[in-house]
């Protein structure tokens, strides 16, 4: 039997490791849930041994899977580590990237941990604000490099992702059959909004704001107590919320793009080497098309 490990079949055992789940992770390799399921069986018969318990509400990891995780996790990352090397020369310095709140944490982790272990010498400076913002301080030279979400793509920025916005709730929750419909929100900034109000205004439907939330664990928690229903992309659905289909009475919602930016006048290297290294990433774990 070969000795040679898979990287799409680490790579789907991180995925559902990190997300939770099979669907999830299946979300962000463009796969289907049954795919990553025969994938993980596959790494499980290389191994000759179980990676998740599945006996529980959730794939859980298994001792055997919790010590392949970390492993798993450095050869992905000295894959990456690899390309740029052979493909790019050294970089030190800062680079300040700016990416909204609400797709931050669920896809840039591992992109940011690679683009680290590649170039250690490089310092990120995060910046967390909505996407007005975001495109406000890129054109005041604030921010070197930016993602977006946004209704539309254009020629000024690279697509990285086309995802459908889509209703959220509690798993069994009865939010979505109030009247009137309780909604919550991202801040007055909030992308998503005008979107959201324009659908909801042409159904005849009542309708109301309950919150607005700005913090992610906020806005999740009011969505996981079955207070309101809220839009986000299909990609971004944390578990144990649930995505809402047209069976729930609610209106569909419009596609949105997940945009990138770079600095208009005079880029860093390092920026341009940022901005490449996030879109070979995007197009490796995710689906562009909604």
């Amino acid at each position: 039997m070969t000795r040679e490990v898979d990287l799409s079949l680490l790579r789907a055992f991180v995925a559902v490791a990190e997300t939770g789940g099979m669907t999830a992770a299946g979300r962000h390799l463009n796969l289907t849930q049954a795919a990553v399921s025969q994938q993980i069986k596959r790494l499980e018969e290389f191994f000759d041994t179980e990676l998740f318990d599945r006996t529980q509400r959730k794939p859980e990891l298994t001792n055997a899977g919790e010590r392949l995780l970390a492993h798993a996790e450095r050869m992905l990352s000295l894959n990456e580590e690899i390309w740029g090397l052979m493909t790019s020369r050294g970089y030190e310095g800062e680079v300040r990237l700016g990416v909204p709140h609400d797709i931050i944490g669920v896809f840039m982790p591992p992109i940011l941990r690679e683009f680290s272990r590649a170039w250690p010498r490089v310092e990120v400076t995060l910046v967390c604000t909505p996407t007005n913002a975001l495109l406000r301080s890129l054109e005041q030279g604030e921010v070197d490099v930016i993602l977006t979400t946004e209704a539309k793509p254009n020629d000024r920025s690279q697509l990285l992702l086309s995802d459908q916005l889509v209703w959220v709730g509690a798993p069994g929750g009865s939010a979505h059959e109030r009247n009137p419909l309780p909604v919550t929100l991202g801040d007055e900034q909030c992308t998503f909004r005008a979107a959201t109000v324009k659908v909801l205004g042409g159904t005849g439907r009542d309708w109301r704001f309950t919150c607005s939330a700005s913090e992610m664990s906020a806005f999740h928690a009011s969505l996981e107590a079955d207070l309101a229903v809220a839009p986000l992309l299909s990609q971004t659905v944390p578990e144990p919320l649930e995505i809402l289909d047209t069976s729930h009475g609610l209106p569909p919602l419009p596609t949105y793009y997940i945009n990138m930016y770079v600095a208009p006048t005079d880029p860093s290297p390092i920026a341009l080497e940022l901005a490449k290294h996030i879109s070979r990433s995007f197009s490796s774990r995710f689906t562009r098309a909604a």
